[in-house]
């Protein structure tokens, strides 16, 4: 009978430890689980988020000159000198169709004047650190028969009176080529150039004579040097070389 009790409070015993354990355990589970409710939550709804431009890096500019640029005509020798044969070859390449057409009016033609096929290029360069100055420049071209054209440029024609074709012309040697008759007493510049288109009007060598001859009046009036289309020194050599270069234009 003792027997049968022990057993029946062993069985007991673990009927109520296992009723407290469930117990526990439904009670933690109720307890982690979200209220549930019959309300409706609506999303709230957020600003769209602003997407802010990527500034792109400010590219650096380096400065040129393989081509310097000058703003104005007034400079002097320490300015940083540009590439001399451009600039006179772009002049001569712009001039070429206005002298043609000059010529094809005061000559009274109505045929197209040729285009000129080569071209005779002497440049008068002062020595480093030193220029002509306009005031000084002006007359002396006058006197050798130049006259000045609208397109800024003087012109020696084959009338010293400035009539007739264009023979050869007198340019700035730097950027932008051109004179400012207007204000030539604040002018200066470190070297000019004389040029001349091939085939000439009239007698191509007479016209080279009188290109020569006003290179070495200018350049000794300033003490500048005569050099030639590579920019080297004008010799006796040279000189030959562009005479043969007219007589094969003037044949």
């Amino acid at each position: 009978m003792a027997e049968e009790l022990r057993w029946v409070l062993i069985i007991i015993s673990v009927v109520v430890i296992g009723g407290l354990l469930i117990h526990g355990l439904w009670s933690v589970r109720k307890k982690d689980a979200p209220i549930a409710t019959n309300e409706r939550v609506e999303p709230t709804e957020q600003p769209p988020v602003q997407r802010q431009p990527i500034s792109e890096p400010t590219a650096t500019h380096t400065s040129q000159r393989d081509e310097p640029q000058f703003g104005d005509l007034s400079f002097s020798a320490s300015d940083e000198q540009p590439k001399l044969d451009e600039v006179v070859e772009d002049t001569v390449t712009e001039q070429t169709k206005a002298q043609e057409d000059t010529n094809s009016e005061e000559c009274k033609k109505t045929d197209e004047a040729p285009a000129a096929e080569d071209f005779i290029i002497v440049h008068i360069q002062m020595p480093e650190g030193l220029t002509m100055e306009g005031s000084k420049l002006l007359p002396a071209v006058n006197t050798l028969g130049f006259k000045y054209s609208e397109e800024g440029f003087f012109n020696r024609h084959l009338d010293p009176a400035g009539h007739g074709p264009v023979l050869f012309r007198l340019v700035n040697m730097y950027n932008p080529g051109t004179f400012d008759v207007d204000n030539m007493e604040q002018f200066s510049t470190a070297g000019i150039s004389l040029f001349m288109t091939l085939p000439c009007d009239g007698d191509g060598l007479a016209a080279f004579n009188m290109l020569h001859s006003a290179a070495k009046k200018l350049a000794d009036e300033f003490g500048a040097a005569i050099l030639d289309s590579q920019r080297e020194e004008m010799t006796v050599d040279s000189v030959r070389d562009y005479v043969e270069k007219v007589r094969r234009f003037s044949v």
